[in-house]
């Protein structure tokens, strides 16, 4: 399993005081559990919580809540794409010590892909890939869609319209 390495390791680079006291960020996996994804082969997921647990933590809530969203936007992207599923996805409960420090507790749900591809030679290869990520946006402006020659679609798209296709979208209409 990457990702918890992975999320520890952004979250000691992202927080200063993490990185200034970094045996202060606990990781646990909980309710761990491995299944078929039902392709050929041997491959499979890891389905587990992620515990953090931030000890004597005197900072603010938002220096953690917003790199661990930005984690998540390029590792669990679902977990704030799906209304559903981030509804109570990302969880905390915080002890407070005294006016300035907290013991924090924050758990996630993650799942890791795991590959498993037989090679020519018999022996097989395993691989973690990483999430599927979304394409940058296409710039504003006028577009033209051709197939086969022809102007089949035109229209002008704005900035900022639209958050989850990478693609022009319309300009909305007054009226």
């Amino acid at each position: 399993m990457n990702k918890p390495e992975s999320l520890r390791a952004h979250l000691l680079a992202a927080i200063p005081e993490l990185k200034r006291n970094p045996d202060r960020l606990l990781v646990f996996i909980d309710n761990g559990s491995l299944r078929s994804t039902a392709a050929p082969g041997l491959s499979f997921e890891y389905s587990y919580t992620l515990n953090l647990i931030l000890t004597d933590f005197a900072g603010h809530p938002d220096a953690v809540a917003i790199p661990l969203f930005a984690w998540v936007l390029v590792n669990q992207r679902e977990l704030m794409e799906n209304q559903e599923k981030g509804r109570d996805a990302i969880k905390f409960e915080a002890d407070i010590l005294d006016n300035s420090k907290v013991d924090l507790s924050i758990t996630l749900p993650l799942t890791e892909r795991v590959i498993v591809k037989r090679q020519a030679d018999g022996t097989l290869h395993v691989d973690h890939p990483e999430e599927p990520q979304l394409e940058p946006y296409y710039p504003a402006g006028h577009w033209q869609l051709y197939a086969k020659g022809m102007l089949i679609a035109e229209w002008d798209s704005i900035e900022g319209i639209g958050t989850d296709i990478a693609s022009p979208h319309p300009r909305p209409r007054n009226g």
